[in-house]
């Protein structure tokens, strides 16, 4: 992606217009952004482990080598498999045939909304009241459980006798000093 593209990106309605796919030129981008990262770790990691000493430091190297080009690989693997995808799915892109070309995204969108407000037919909601019951019927397939068997339970106080509850721990009065 050139300093052009980026110019015709910011400054027209390329984000708006649905004709031409972006995204793969997007993904120059995420790979020079993925390199910055990689570069800014590598750097940040080196000073961060010679500030624990210099046999610390010399670890932070090779784990700078070894993490650092495990990380190359991943994320050039990474953005060749998204331009191989948008590749292989460019021409079914191209395939799609419109009617019209739109100017913009809210022209295609103002456009369905006509489309959808010309159409008119109503949709023929009266067989939907065969599908609703009544509340007071049970459902299809529904035999009610009888409620289990309820316990005697003795009451927890007699009759005009206050709550109180009961003590669990006994305490004993603090030792006089004298």
């Amino acid at each position: 992606m050139t300093l052009d593209d980026l110019k015709r990106l910011l400054t027209r309605q390329t984000l708006f217009k649905l004709d031409q796919i972006i995204a793969p030129k997007l993904i120059s981008i995420l790979y020079a952004l993925g390199l910055g990262a990689i570069l800014l770790w590598a750097v940040s990691h080196l000073f961060f482990t010679f500030g624990y000493g210099f046999g610390t430091g010399l670890w932070g190297l090779l784990e700078i080598i070894v993490f650092g080009l495990l990380s190359l690989i991943l994320l050039r693997i990474g953005c060749e498999a998204l331009l191989v995808y948008f590749k292989t799915h460019e021409s079914s892109g191209e395939s799609v045939s419109r009617s019209r070309y739109s100017t913009s995204l809210l022209d295609e969108v103002r456009d369905a909304i006509r489309d959808l407000a010309d159409d008119g037919d109503e949709a023929d909601y009266a067989e939907a009241d065969e599908y609703i019951t009544p509340a007071t019927e049970p459902g299809p397939r529904y035999t009610p459980t009888p409620p289990p068997p309820e316990m005697p339970r003795a009451p927890a106080t007699e009759p005009g006798e206050v709550f109180k509850p009961k003590r669990t721990a006994k305490r004993t009065p603090p030792t006089p000093r004298t």
